[in-house]
């Protein structure tokens, strides 16, 4: 069966739709909130898991589509979920950066791109992401048992695009209120000494998307420390609002 390539559309559809379950499986794999609130699930052809608290996948999903939204209008220039210690201080930031290749007019959007990625490469692709991902706590090491961490997930957009602050328009009313984000949480934010770790990229010929993990230097200076000892069986609660 011939490959059609991707359309505009189905490019940022398909990235959002990754972010989310990106988003859900770096949650459960720095442990931050109890293995026993996610469920097995399938996508990419590949076992993922997911929350399964509503009140959390309903934060997690509104803010995908905030992303998707502002995707589409080529202003997103990172999305950053950032994991955080009881006193919101930034340890972990998974970075996405996303770069708008091609502008196309709105009535083309459903149109396939020439030369552009397939729907089934790209699922490959996020796959190997995914897998890259779930084998990440080998790189980074256990988060602390005293961190209690909790999470946020910050969009950064490009400089000469101005930030939706409040409620959305008419248009987009269905979707969560912008609020501005700690500048610790954000990559502009982050200190020299961070440590960044490259994991996976993919260019899809329309938007591509690039993965990393930073480590702040302040997660790294509680590692040195010789009393701290790393317990991974008690991260957050179930009970914890999700931030």
């Amino acid at each position: 069966m011939l490959d059609i390539s991707l359309s505009f559309n189905q490019a940022v559809q398909g990235i959002t739709e990754f972010l989310e379950v990106a988003i859900h499986t770096i949650l459960y794999v720095r442990q931050i909130y109890p293995p026993d609130l996610f469920v097995r699930r399938k996508k990419y052809d590949m076992p993922v898991f997911q929350s399964r608290h509503p009140a959390l996948n309903e934060y997690i999903s509104g803010a995908v589509k905030a992303i998707a939204a502002e995707l589409a209008l080529g202003n997103i220039q990172k999305v950053v979920v950032v994991i955080k210690d009881k006193d919101q201080v930034a340890l972990e930031r998974f970075i996405f950066s996303v770069q708008n290749m091609i502008e196309v007019e709105a009535y083309n959007r459903d149109v396939s791109v020439q030369e552009a990625m397939s729907s089934a490469t790209l699922s490959r692709y996020f796959r190997a992401f995914l897998v890259k991902l779930s084998m990440i706590e080998s790189q980074l090491g256990a988060l602390e048992s005293q961190d209690e961490a909790s999470f946020a997930i910050v969009s950064e957009l490009h400089d000469d695009k101005d930030a939706p602050v409040g409620p959305q328009d008419e248009v987009n009313q269905d979707l969560p209120p912008w609020v501005p984000a700690d500048k610790q949480y954000t990559t502009a934010g982050t200190p020299d000494d961070a440590q960044l770790h490259f994991l996976r990229a993919v260019e899809t010929g329309i938007i591509n998307l690039s993965f990393a993990v930073q480590e702040s230097d302040e997660k790294h200076k509680r590692l040195k420390k010789p009393h701290n000892r790393i317990n991974s069986d008690q991260k957050g609660k179930e009970s914890e609002k999700p931030v």
